[in-house]
């Protein structure tokens, strides 16, 4: 009875000692200039303090065992050590304060620094003891779970090698430039669809985004039936894929719960969102933009951090002729939803490959998503920052004028030639091939047929020859002047 009153207590005290999750450990990057969250468990009612740079923060842990302090905001500094006391003590060492930029999505935000152009140069030249990475294991979970498995390493060319290659570049690309130190929160998972990281709330609180979850029930609806088909495909020696359904990383809200709510307390600077082609395969483009505007506000009410910077990266050329318009509605939200406060879309509809919806040259991605945080998050001027984007269209005797913004001192195009891309329709809305002609921040286009136009659209196909660009040389992005359901066209 003794010993076993012993080992209780043992246990208990365990139990009871003060811990943080995986993200507050050695080697850490804590955000500049911003209130700065330092959270974990211990015994209920238990006095916690964090000290670090001369500073100490103190907090009692809840009833349910949960604290959190409060480190005043702080500047760039040399590497120090954090020190948590309890009834126990936690050491953190090689503790850094600079920016911290979250990159999430599917798999071309997943793709690595070794599958990218040059990737054995860029690797053997990733030694940056400034830069700081974290990923965020890939596993779902059916509820909002507190902590991961992952750890903070010093940026080298063996810990880059399978880091996100977009987010090292970015975050490469504002440690050389910003002379600041990078925390990079890598948090993706190839061919996942957006619902999977949105928060259940925010997923059911807009009806807006009800076919994505009718499109998850249908999979529910097939799985005992595909379920089958798999097994009796193992039984045959084959390796099929395993079917969708309870538990799946598709499910609806299951890697929000598993790779972003155990991440959502730590203080960062913005985030990177590379993500859309699911939503284009499975015929939901046209849900995309209102599902990307929700995913933002639910991640900021979230991180509780107000409207941080967020930047996506819109989706690249790909493919042939297009025979239904989702991957063009996909890229059509996303420049919707950079109509948000603190957003941004990079467009690369000039830098993608035609047969491999990955491209390598994710070191321009990384350089343009820069661009914008520049400009965005750190408040540069001087600099084109954004491709044009589509303002308005007027109707002009035979023709019809396209205005844009972010043209810079004037638009051109990419190779010099006649303006390739854009299309113009009259009332019967048969499209035709447009000629264009530039006149600073805008395109006159017109064709002989369209006596009277009622419509234009530019880059409006999967893998368009379009070659509209701004003075920095940024590509226009695709638009449409209609917002005709029936995108098919000749």
């Amino acid at each position: 009875m003794t010993r076993a009153l012993g080992l209780f207590l043992l246990i208990s005290c365990c139990e009871a000692a003060v811990k943080v999750p995986a993200i507050i450990g050695d080697h850490m990057l804590l955000q500049r200039d911003a209130p700065v969250r330092i959270f974990g468990t211990a015994a209920p009612g238990e006095p916690v303090s964090v000290a670090y740079r001369g500073q100490t923060a103190r907090a009692v842990a809840s009833s349910w065992g949960r604290w959190e302090a409060w480190l005043e905001p702080m500047g760039l500094g040399a590497a120090g050590e954090m020190t948590i006391r309890a009834s126990n003590t936690i050491l953190i060492a090689d503790v850094l304060v600079g920016d911290v930029w979250v990159g999430s999505g599917q798999s071309n935000m997943q793709f690595a620094v070794r599958q990218t152009n040059n990737a054995e140069a860029e690797m053997a030249g990733a030694t940056f003891p400034e830069i700081r990475l974290f990923a965020v294991p890939r596993k779902g979970s059916a509820v909002p779970v507190e902590d991961v498995a992952g750890r903070w390493v010093v940026c080298s060319p063996e810990t880059v090698k399978d880091f996100s290659a977009v987010l090292y570049y970015f975050g490469r690309q504002l440690h050389q430039g910003l002379k600041a130190p990078m925390g990079l929160v890598h948090t993706s998972w190839g061919g996942t669809p957006i619902a999977a990281w949105l928060s259940g709330p925010a997923l059911t609180g807009n009806a807006a985004l009800l076919p994505l979850s009718r499109s998850w029930q249908e999979q529910i609806q097939m799985y005992p039936l595909n379920m089958t088909r798999y097994e009796q495909g193992l039984a045959k020696g084959e390796k099929p894929a395993v079917p969708m359904g309870p538990g799946h990383p598709h499910e609806p809200t299951t890697l929000y719960n598993g790779m972003i709510a155990p991440i959502a307390k730590y203080t960062i600077k913005g985030a990177l969102w590379y993500q859309g082609e699911s939503e284009a395969g499975r015929g939901l483009g046209h849900v995309y933009g209102e599902a990307l505007e929700t995913l933002v506000g639910d991640w900021r009410r979230a991180f509780g951090q107000g409207n941080f910077p967020f930047f996506y990266v819109q989706l690249a050329n790909f493919g042939n002729a297009a025979k239904n318009g989702h991957w063009m509605r996909v890229q059509e939200g996303q420049v919707k939803a950079a109509g948000l406060k603190k957003t941004g879309v990079v467009i690369i509809n000039d830098i993608g490959e035609a047969t491999d919806i990955h491209p390598r040259n994710k070191q321009e991605v990384s350089r343009r998503l820069a661009l914008l945080a520049r400009h965005v998050a750190y408040g540069e001027t001087g600099f084109v920052y954004s491709s044009p984007l589509y303002r308005q269209v007027t109707v002009e005797e035979g023709g019809m004028r396209v205005w844009f913004d972010h043209a810079g001192t004037g638009l051109k195009t990419r190779d010099g030639g006649a303006v390739k891309g854009f299309m113009i329709a009259g009332r019967d809305g048969k499209f035709w091939p447009a000629v264009g002609r530039i006149e600073g921040d805008a395109v006159v286009v017109s064709h002989p047929e369209v006596k009277e136009p009622r419509a234009v659209r530019y880059a409006w196909d999967y893998n368009p020859e379009a070659n509209l660009v701004n003075s920095a040389g940024l590509p226009a992005s695709l638009f449409r002047s209609d917002e005709r359901d029936e995108v098919v066209f000749k």
